[in-house]
């Protein structure tokens, strides 16, 4: 995730700030009847238990491995990764947008020099797609960033949770949409899993992305981001919960998805402690979703707090909960789902 401008507040003030607004999921929530996970149980189960732990950790030791040399915007270790990436789509079956002509989403180093990139080279979003199967020209967004900060005096930033471990759940999620389709349960909408560079230096690949859409933004229905969601941070040690972010900013209808999947799943804490306007942190501007909701595009942003390895080079695999890694990516899934397959495209009523 971006560093704030500003520096970081210490852990003990980011403890003490505000009151946090936590749902146990089931209380406090609208079910919405006949969610599509129930309609479609056969599919969706199945899809849903192909969600692998295992594959989550074989996929995540490689992306943050020394390897990749901390996955600094246009590296070579970047690169590494992405095609990395790109091998595990193929290797799938899964393809990329025809538009596109292939997974890669070239930012040129002009773009992002002149939002404050400094000299930055050229570097790529990956895009993977599939198409939906009845309103194919409808797209959910699942996103996440494959960068990080690179090496520093000669150590390396793994940056296992930040953001691998959003990277490999999007792979997963993929997967699971994919293996839906093989078996006649495709989804009606496209899902296009976007990968995107540069978030650590300005959130520079979701905003190409959005100034240069594969897809038109006005077909966008969603974007559900993925930042941070391996590890808990001090607040919320050992608990089975997840921040999300911005989920009624721009419609009455994401979160009310988001809960009611939750609570047929995971059944996890949902917290929106970060929803606050007067949050510190200013989280809702600091991950790649913003880039879409600032197009007027419902987002949700999944995260799981500022712990101590934070931006540091002992952001490592290691240290991952691979069972919350799976249930938070389980989640993301479902909600996807919902969103994907429901009868009419979720409502934008709110500024």
């Amino acid at each position: 995730m971006r560093k704030l401008l500003i520096p970081i507040l210490s852990i003990v003030v980011l403890s003490s700030c505000g009151t946090s607004k936590v749902t146990t999921s089931g209380q406090n929530s609208t079910n919405t009847s006949g969610l599509s996970l129930s309609k479609n149980g056969k599919g969706f189960q199945s899809a849903y238990q192909s969600i692998k732990l295992e594959d989550l950790k074989k996929n995540l030791y490689v992306i943050a491995s020394d390897e990749m040399e901390g996955r600094d915007t246009g590296s070579a270790g970047q690169k590494k990764a992405g095609e990395y990436m790109v091998s595990y789509y193929k290797g799938l079956g899964i393809s990329f947008p025809k538009t596109l002509g292939s997974y890669f989403q070239k930012v040129p180093a002009e773009y992002m020099q002149k939002r404050g990139g400094g000299d930055l080279p050229d570097s790529e979003n990956i895009l993977a797609f599939i198409e939906g199967s009845e309103k194919p020209e409808e797209i959910v967004v699942i996103s996440a960033h494959y960068d990080h900060v690179g090496t520093q005096n000669g150590i390396v930033f793994n940056g296992a949770d930040d953001d691998g471990s959003g990277t490999v759940a999007v792979m997963e999620i993929a997967k699971a949409f994919h293996n839906a389709k093989k078996a006649g349960n495709g989804p009606k909408r496209s899902i296009l899993f976007l990968h995107v560079t540069g978030e650590e230096h300005g959130l520079f690949g979701s905003e190409y992305y959005s100034d240069h859409p594969v897809f038109p933004l006005a077909n966008t229905v969603v974007d559900l981001n993925i930042d941070m969601i391996g590890r808990d941070d001090p607040e919320n040690r050992g608990k089975n919960y997840v921040y999300v972010i911005g989920s009624e900013m721009l419609s009455s209808e994401l979160k009310v998805i988001n809960e009611a999947a939750n609570k047929e799943t995971v059944n996890l804490e949902l917290n929106y402690k970060y929803d606050d306007p007067k949050d510190p942190q200013r989280l809702y501007y600091r991950s790649d979703h913003y880039n879409f909701a600032k197009n007027n595009i419902p987002v949700a942003f999944y995260f799981d707090g500022i712990h101590e390895d934070y931006h540091k080079p002992t952001d490592d695999v290691e240290k991952i909960d691979y069972n919350m890694l799976q249930k938070r990516t389980q989640l993301v899934f479902a909600t996807a789902w919902e969103i994907a397959n429901r009868e009419a495209r979720i409502v934008v009523d709110k500024k």
